[in-house]
């Protein structure tokens, strides 16, 4: 086995680490947490001793400058070589302003959105002392039983990779005082594809799978310029990530050649026992530093197994060393060295309205049935629901140190939206809590009025981390709201409050139109308000395959063809006998107020070779009398290939304004590298024919085809 290098390091550095005894080396490769309230002092006598004796490196979960600034103190003055402490925090999709969660704002489809909330999330955090967050979450997804779908972008790994480099380049470039917040990108890898949806489950994906599906996110963090990487704390096919030289050591520090820093997840190398391929800390110590991973989140397991595993020989003195100085390195990268203890970042803009325009082009409208939005003003709208009004629920999930009383809610925003109408609000039902006495209150409201908005979905604490859910559908008793509302017949609008699909389709074909609202932050409710009264088009489209039956999990358009695709008059091909092979709802799928139609598509070369590209036209007409905006998706199919490749592969996304009565025409640059498969260990394409399709969403019945040759030499 190769040897763990240690970075080069500055001489300043270099004379520090030959300084350093074996417990402050070790005091450098531990991460401890200290919670509590923004204000007030840091009391807790062992941490602030451990602090003193040089034995903490880093430090998670502190919150408010003061007190960070006396935590930094203390490690600076009072320790023996003064090393500075690093502080981290999940500031996963906003600090104190939030920004809608990742997978509502990954439906915007828009690198430039992404790196902007990312940039402004990283100024709030690092004005307040926060030097890394554990961002962005790269876990491709295709099992909403998974409560930590919410947090990455969804089921495509081609969206995952734009993704990280936007949220990389954010956070760590849009910081106030002329720093970023160090990225944190995480979990590598494939912990999206833990078993049955089960949190800390294993995953088990084959080679193939991993290449294509599950790296390429990571791959491009690391591209760029990603300062650290978390592992997943399960294991892949019996091996835990945390002790995974084969990723960790061999594919992401060497052949990706990543120089940065490997944070475990909370408890993992302690963890590594329980997984049974560690008998004791000594071996758990080992196994995670010889495989790559510098800093031990809260397990404690490197400052008491690493002697250990020094005196028996399992770990080398050169490996702590290497651990030690990438550690130095990062410090250094983010100025704790040379920087003012108390300068304060000059303040930044205001983000919230960011926070506004990201949350009116996360929403997803899933289906206007005639017509019902937007709506009209000088109308009673029945407000109904325990999502109208909730400012924890609109911030959602790891929402940083983000205030649910500073979230505007719907309740809030509608009344000013529609000034000449009268709003009834009626919350119905808890959101969790059995309780039915408050529905004949929502129904009468709901008689009362010409049309119901009525608010379902999931609360945060159901969305995230230790949140798997094996029926994902509505809590509480908000079905027996929703029944008895619907039984009134009003026109009804559903908006969704949800960290990933929820399966009810019962009530999605029961209303006239539907809302995506995931968890959309801040400015949720004056967002959602804009878009249902028109001030705004919905331009979200849904990142990820949204099922009809729990059944049908996992899901997503990126299958292999199979030897017997489905015919509805063959029984003995690939099928349900009980239910549609359809999701309810394709990826990509989305409205706006347009009629808008896709004409056909056209290249500007029907052939293509390496080094080249070709441009990808498709014509889009509005045959309505409104504005509307126009998504589309660029997807590419390799017809004859070995191994074969999935039936649809995403290579674009690319939108466009069509005013009313006209064509407007879409292009794409295609080239040739979008041909191959994002598995980094496979050659390019193989020459032959690929079908170049675009559509609206993932539904090959709607989509434009045309036909392109690869060849094999460039092409005069």
């Amino acid at each position: 086995m190769p040897k763990a290098r240690a970075p080069q390091l500055s001489p300043a550095l270099a004379r520090l680490l030959a300084r350093m005894s074996p417990e402050e080396k070790t005091g450098q490769l531990t991460m401890i947490s200290i919670a509590g309230p923004p204000t007030g002092p840091v009391t807790d006598a062992p941490t602030l001793s451990g602090l003193a004796r040089g034995e903490v490196g880093s430090v998670l979960n502190l919150v408010g400058r003061d007190r960070i600034e006396a935590v930094r103190r203390v490690a600076r003055e009072e320790s023996r070589l003064g090393i500075p402490i690093f502080t981290a925090l999940d500031v996963v999709h906003g600090y104190r302003t939030v920004f809608p969660v990742p997978l509502g704002e990954a439906a915007a489809f828009d690198p430039d959105l992404w790196r902007a909330t990312a940039a402004a999330a990283a100024g709030e955090a690092v004005r307040d002392g926060v030097d890394v967050t554990f961002a962005p979450m790269l876990d491709v997804c295709r099992d909403p039983r998974w409560g930590r779908i919410v947090e990455g972008a969804g089921e495509d790994p081609w969206v995952a990779a734009r993704f990280a480099r936007a949220k990389v380049e954010g956070f760590q470039g849009g910081g106030s005082g002329g720093r970023g917040l160090a990225a944190t990108a995480k979990h590598f890898c494939a912990y999206g594809a833990v078993a049955a949806g089960r949190d800390y489950a294993s995953a088990d994906v084959s080679a193939r799978t991993l290449e294509e599906v599950y790296l390429p996110p990571f791959r491009a963090a690391v591209e760029a310029g990603v300062a650290a990487i978390m592992p997943a704390s399960v294991d892949i096919a019996g091996v835990p990530m945390t002790a995974h030289a084969g990723l960790i050591r061999d594919r992401l520090r060497g052949a990706w050649g990543f120089e940065g820093v490997v944070i475990s997840d909370w408890t993992a190398i302690a963890e590594l026992m329980a997984h049974g391929i560690a008998a004791d800390e000594a071996e758990a110590a080992a196994l995670a530093l010889r495989a790559g991973v510098d800093i031990d989140m809260m397990s404690g397991i490197y400052r008491r197994g690493l002697p250990a595993a020094l005196a028996r020989g399992l770990v080398g003195a050169e490996d702590v060393d290497a651990a030690v100085a990438r550690v130095l390195a990062l410090k250094e990268r983010l100025g704790l060295f040379d920087r003012a203890p108390h300068r304060i970042p000059p303040p930044q803009v205001d983000p919230r309205p960011l926070a506004r325009e990201a949350a009116v082009r996360s929403a997803v409208l899933l289906r206007n049935r005639n017509h019902l939005l937007p709506l009209a003003d000088g109308r009673t709208i029945a407000l109904v629901g325990p999502f109208a009004g909730s400012g924890a629920d609109a911030i959602g999930p790891w929402a940083g140190c983000g205030d649910p009383v500073e979230a505007t809610t719907l309740a809030a925003a509608l009344p000013d939206a529609l000034p000449g109408s009268r709003i009834l609000v009626s919350a119905g039902v808890d959101a969790v809590a059995p309780g039915r006495a408050g529905i004949e209150a929502a129904v009468e409201a709901a008689r009362r009025a010409d049309a119901v908005v009525l608010c379902l979905g999931e609360p945060a604490k159901f969305s995230g981390e230790a949140t798997s859910r094996a029926d994902p559908g509505l809590t509480g008793d908000q079905e027996a709201l929703a029944r008895a509302v619907l039984a009134v017949g009003r026109p009804t609008l559903l908006i969704l409050t949800c960290g990933r699909p929820l399966i009810v389709p019962w009530l999605i074909e029961a209303v006239d139109a539907v809302l995506i609202g995931w968890f959309l932050g801040t400015e949720a409710g004056p967002a959602l308000a804009e878009l249902i009264t028109g001030r705004r088009e919905p331009t979200g489209r849904l990142p990820v395959t949204w099922p009809r039956h729990v059944g049908q999990i996992p899901i997503a358009f990126g299958a292999r063809p199979t030897g017997r695709p489905f015919h509805p008059a063959d029984p003995f091909t690939s099928r349900y006998v009980d239910l549609p092979n359809e999701p309810l709802f394709p990826f990509g799928a989305g409205t706006g107020y347009a009629t808008l139609s896709l004409r056909g598509v056209s290249l500007s070369s029907d052939r293509i070779g390496p080094g080249q590209s070709v441009d990808v036209l498709a014509e889009v007409s509005n045959d309505g009398d409104r504005e509307g905006t126009a998504v589309l998706f660029l997807f590419v199919r390799d017809v004859v290939a070995m191994p074969n490749r999935p039936l649809l592969e995403l290579r674009g996304v690319a939108r466009t304004i069509v005013a009313p009565g006209s064509t407007a025409r879409i292009a794409f640059e295609l080239r040739a590298e979008d041909l191959a498969s994002l598995d980094e260990t496979r050659p390019g394409p193989e020459p032959g024919r690929f079908e170049i399709r675009v559509g609206f969403d993932a539904d090959r019945a709607g989509h434009r085809v045309a036909a392109l040759d690869w060849v094999a030499e460039p092409i005069a």
